[in-house]
């Protein structure tokens, strides 16, 4: 009887041990991983809200997704052929699953404490921006349907909880401006007025504070823990490099100047932001070295051009066409730095991505993004 009492004893002590260490576990998973990945933008991170959009700007045709392991490589609506680079931070954080589009039927219920992505192709800080593709989603309507998300999440765990949520364990990452460039100011067939009668100095203006106003009602609503990317080296993409029939080592000047211009403005407004929001902290990108630094030393980092796209069709370096059914691809997709005319291939969003999450103040300041997750 002793003996069975004995046996029962530390089966019990067994049981209790492995409870407290799976607790101990679950805890420190809890800790270790990001709440949720709100993620706003455009086509360098959308995850399919053009999707469910009457727009020209689309990227659910194939061979777009042709590496994304989760769809078994067909189309998702990403502008890639693997992961955007929102996709890759959430996960190296700690995050179980892809934030979902806004506009997909799956962005509901529970799946939203994963966070959700409102990115769209075309977008961008101000209004006008990519109405040559009828529709898109700018950064106005983006928080706003942020808005309809944070009531949700009141709902689902209590306001006291969700405000926690928000505040401690949500990180607030952003891409958007290049599309204010591209497809706005410099764009030939819409812009020449606006060009006449608007400065570079002017036309900046109103994208900072315009997006002043964006990133102060989402602190607003709670958010605490922002990433804002600054704009790239949009000058040295395939598109512009073809459309201007430039050399391979060659970029646009113009572009390139406006998109520094931006990002200086963009780095002061960060530093405001983070004076006069009580407990926020704004972390700039720099998107702009970073992928300058891998379109100038490419071969260094295992890829064989930085001028071509490996998805397109047109000129010297495939960048008129967008990728699409129709397109050449090329068959060693890891060896290009450009998926697309536009946009990065998943193996250098991939370097990116290992920049900005264990980077030092070069790539990503005052903190990089472990860092801010763990604040």
């Amino acid at each position: 009887m002793k003996a069975m009492a004995l046996k029962c004893y530390n089966i019990l002590v067994h049981l209790i041990v492995i409870v407290n260490m799976n607790l101990y576990r679950n805890a420190a998973a809890q800790k270790s991983g990001l709440g949720a990945s709100f993620i706003f933008g455009d086509s360098l991170v959308d995850a399919g809200n053009n999707n469910y959009l009457s727009t020209l700007s689309k990227a659910n045709i194939p061979p777009n997704g042709i590496d994304f392991k989760a769809s078994g490589g067909n189309p998702t609506g990403r502008y890639t052929n693997g992961r955007t680079i929102g996709d890759i931070i959430g996960e190296e954080l700690g995050q179980p699953n892809f934030a979902a589009p806004f506009l997909a039927p799956n962005a509901t219920g529970k799946a939203i404490l994963y966070g959700v992505n409102y990115a769209s192709g075309g977008g961008g800080i101000l209004n006008a921006t990519g109405r040559i593709f009828v529709n898109r989603i700018g950064m106005d309507i983006q928080v706003d349907y942020f808005s309809i998300t944070r009531k949700k999440i009141d709902k689902l765990l209590g306001e006291s909880k969700a405000k926690q949520y928000i505040s401690k364990q949500s990180i607030f990452s952003i891409t958007v401006g290049a599309n204010d460039f591209l497809n706005n100011y410099l764009l030939p067939i819409l812009s020449i007025g606006a060009r006449i009668s608007q400065s570079p100095d002017s036309f900046i203006d109103d994208m900072i504070n315009h997006f002043r106003v964006q990133l102060t009602r989402l602190y607003k609503m709670d958010a605490r823990k922002f990433v804002i990317g600054n704009v790239g080296p949009i000058g040295c993409i395939p598109y512009q490099k073809t459309i201007n029939q430039l050399n391979e080592d060659q970029c646009v000047d113009l572009a390139n100047k406006l998109a520094l211009q931006y990002n200086a403005r963009l780095k002061d407004l960060l530093a405001e932001l983070n004076d006069n929001l009580p407990g926020a902290t704004f972390v700039l990108a720099n998107v702009y070295d970073l992928v300058m630094e891998l379109i100038d030393n490419y071969d260094k980092y295992g890829f064989t051009t930085s001028s071509r796209a490996c998805c397109g069709n047109g000129g010297q370096f495939a960048g008129i066409i967008p990728c699409g059914p129709s397109s050449s691809i090329c068959t060693d997709r890891y060896k290009h730095v450009f998926w697309d005319p536009y946009h990065p291939s998943e193996a250098a969003n991939l370097i990116l991505a290992k920049q900005l999450l264990d980077g030092d103040k070069r790539y990503i300041s005052p903190l990089n993004l472990r860092q801010l997750r763990d604040l």
